[in-house]
């Protein structure tokens, strides 16, 4: 007996989620067919809901309900200071550490050249306008320390070098509250590599 062909649309659909592959797209729908059709109902609503609010900010490229997203707004932050990451979640995370006050510019990506990403497909011409408002002082890059987070904070720094802004990229290193023995020795050695003077 065949599945019915609304049902294998969205067992098709949830695939899409990262994570999610063909098992876990089939037990999700049924789950939510069988069980939570509220449940069901109300993720399909929020999804409706935010494919039509949602937009990207025109300043920091985030998502916003509006032209322009309540922090770019905020004349409490430091416009001196615009910190490059690659997801909204990722501006998150740097919020939650209570150690960033200046503003943001949110890459909705990486460049991967074996995924088909380079710079023109992220929009970096964006930045570098955003970066050459006369505001901006200091860039700070904050991508991940992957291959593709690596060659993307490389090939900004390229692209912002000759524009009279300072260009830094985060620290790597042992994490906080993390003991010797049990960090990887790549980490261990780029800690090493990036320490600091605590006395002049």
């Amino acid at each position: 007996m065949s599945t019915p062909s609304s049902l294998e649309s969205l067992i098709e659909a949830l695939r899409c989620l990262p994570g999610i592959g063909p098992k876990s797209a089939q037990r999700l729908a049924y789950y939510l067919m069988q069980r939570d059709r509220a449940g069901a109902r109300q993720l399909a609503e929020a999804l409706q809901l935010a494919l039509g609010a949602l937009r990207h900010c025109q300043r920091c490229n985030t998502f916003t309900e509006t032209d322009i997203c309540e922090r770019c707004l905020s004349g409490k932050r430091d416009a001196s200071l615009l910190c490059v990451v690659e997801t909204p979640v990722d501006m998150n995370m740097m919020e939650q550490t209570h150690a960033y006050s200046g503003l943001y510019y949110v890459l909705m990506g990486r460049v991967s050249p074996l995924d088909g990403i380079g710079p023109s497909e992220l929009k970096l011409d964006r930045l570098l306008e955003r970066a050459s408002d006369g505001s901006v002082q200091e860039v700070i890059l904050a991508t991940n320390f992957t291959n593709e987070g690596e060659v993307t904070a490389h090939y900004l720094t390229e692209m912002l070098k000759n524009r009279s802004i300072r260009v830094s990229r985060i620290a790597r290193g042992v994490p906080v509250g993390g003991e010797l023995e049990y960090v990887d020795p790549g980490t261990l050695a780029q800690a090493f590599r990036e320490r600091r003077p605590l006395a002049e």
